[in-house]
């Protein structure tokens, strides 16, 4: 049975990790994956998956806007897919969330999405919240602050290093821009 499935977690947690190894899996075992990114987020190259350790693979792109169900629609046409991979996921559109679930429920694929829960200032993301309304299975992809509690929040870093408070919700970055914390530490580090 065909169900979506967001996977969530903080910046440096290991989701695109954790991605790559179950579509292997799933190649492994002689089944077909298909997997997206979004498109503007080209730290590893454009269409491509990779992860802080070093592992990656090619990817399709979605676009802002961009139809998912006709997308993944017109990809089963070419041939039959085990599973749907999304990286990046917390950057879908509400309706592009809602088109999973479409793809899921008439074209009875599974859909793994992952992604970021909230922002640097502790907001959901559009895609997020539309994937914790309505995914059939959330699993947290956990990771620690420096304290070694669970690390919930994250932290957008200015160029002198310290938190940044405002901003755009979408600044593409890595381990020099983003750093994950507990809820202590993060209310600390934007002293609040």
């Amino acid at each position: 049975m065909a169900k979506l499935y967001f996977h969530f977690s903080t910046m440096n947690a290991g989701k695109s990790t954790s991605l790559l190894q179950a579509s292997h899996n799933y190649r492994e075992g002689g089944m077909v994956t298909y997997l997206i990114t979004a498109q503007f987020d080209n730290r590893a190259g454009e269409g491509r998956i990779a992860s802080r350790i070093g592992i990656g693979e090619s990817a399709d792109t979605f676009a802002p806007g961009e139809d998912l169900f006709a997308k993944l629609k017109a990809r089963f046409a070419a041939g039959k897919v085990a599973c749907v991979f999304i990286d990046e996921a917390q950057f879908l559109s509400k309706e592009q969330v809602w088109q999973l679930a479409r793809a899921v429920d008439d074209l009875g694929v599974p859909v793994m999405a992952y992604g970021l829960r909230v922002d640097f200032q502790g907001n959901l993301f559009p895609g997020s919240a539309a994937l914790l309304a309505w995914a059939d299975e959330m699993r947290e992809v956990r990771t620690i602050c420096h304290c070694g509690k669970k690390a919930t929040m994250v932290v957008r870093k200015g160029p002198d290093g310290k938190a940044l408070k405002d901003g755009d919700q979408v600044v593409i970055g890595g381990n020099e821009t983003y750093v994950s914390l507990c809820r202590r530490h993060w209310r600390e580090a934007v002293e609040d």
